[in-house]
């Protein structure tokens, strides 16, 4: 089978759109078309067969690495049969793994749920209703599975700390580990994808009000712009949301016990210090 060459697994809300983007702007790298296809973990998407997931690497050219870059692989307890999947498939992947300080991609992803209609304005509330909030962000759980069937070395670990305090060398790493050509560089000209303050929250009656075209034409003939801008921007959560002191506390405690796992897969990381401020 035609396959991927590599995969960036998670985590959510780490900046793997941006580093797919970045990816795919190298010569001699294909990522996919969607860039999350979710074909190991997403029932519905592995039901379409092998010959499907084949065909999203088609257009590469036969020299090309190939990849695609799906956070749902690393969402326990969500998503359980991904790497059983994975390893019937792929025996010998290239894996990157980008996380980021846990509170803030905590905070991130409860924004993320905010905008799609799915939480509410109360964090506690959201928190306890949503669990996933905590648990896609205890990376050392996350990622025990794949050391155990790949090994650590197949593996790297990276942050969203690290690529914004040096990109250059950040990136630099990623490409040695995948074994791109000398001169393979981070963009600085293209932007950051997917960030969530830019999010907009979804309306009850979206695909009606928003969506549709001629909802879209009528309300850019009829409401001034500047009111448009207005409203959009009220359905934006453009501050970090305000955390309780206990769950923060909570959530603190629970992100440390696991850190101690990830520091047993990657020793001396300097990821760390940088995603784990809280530690000292």
């Amino acid at each position: 089978m035609t396959g991927p060459d590599f995969l960036v697994i998670g985590a959510m809300k780490c900046g793997t759109s941006t580093l797919a983007a970045q990816l795919a702007v190298q010569d001699g790298v294909f990522i996919t078309t969607p860039k999350e296809p979710n074909f190991f973990s997403d029932d519905d998407v592995y039901a379409r067969g092998p010959d499907w997931y084949a065909a999203l690497f088609q257009e590469a050219h036969a020299q090309d690495l190939k990849g695609e870059a799906s956070t749902h692989y690393t969402k326990l307890p969500t998503y359980p049969q991904t790497l059983n999947r994975m390893q019937a498939m792929l025996p010998t992947p290239r894996l990157v793994y980008m996380i980021r300080n846990p509170v803030k991609r905590a905070e991130s992803h409860y924004i993320h749920e905010w905008t799609e209609g799915r939480l509410g304005r109360d964090p506690e509330q959201a928190f306890a209703q949503c669990r996933e909030i905590v648990d896609y962000g205890c990376y050392g759980m996350q990622i025990a599975p794949f050391v155990q069937a790949y090994g650590a070395t197949n593996i790297h670990l990276t942050s969203l700390e690290q690529i914004k305090a040096d990109p250059d060398r950040a990136f630099a790493a990623i490409a040695a580990f995948l074994g791109l050509p000398d001169g393979t560089a981070w963009k600085h000209d293209l932007p950051a994808q997917n960030v969530s303050t830019e999010r907009i929250r979804r309306l009850p009656l979206q695909a009606v009000l928003v969506d549709n075209p001629v909802a879209r034409g009528l309300r850019r003939t009829l409401v001034p712009k500047s009111v448009r801008t207005w409203i959009r921007n009220q359905r934006k959560m453009t501050t970090r949301p305000d955390i309780p002191g206990v769950l923060m506390q909570r959530m603190q405690a629970r992100f440390l016990e696991d850190r101690a796992q990830l520091a047993e897969f990657f020793p001396d990381h300097p990821a760390l210090d940088l995603c784990y401020p809280f530690a000292t």
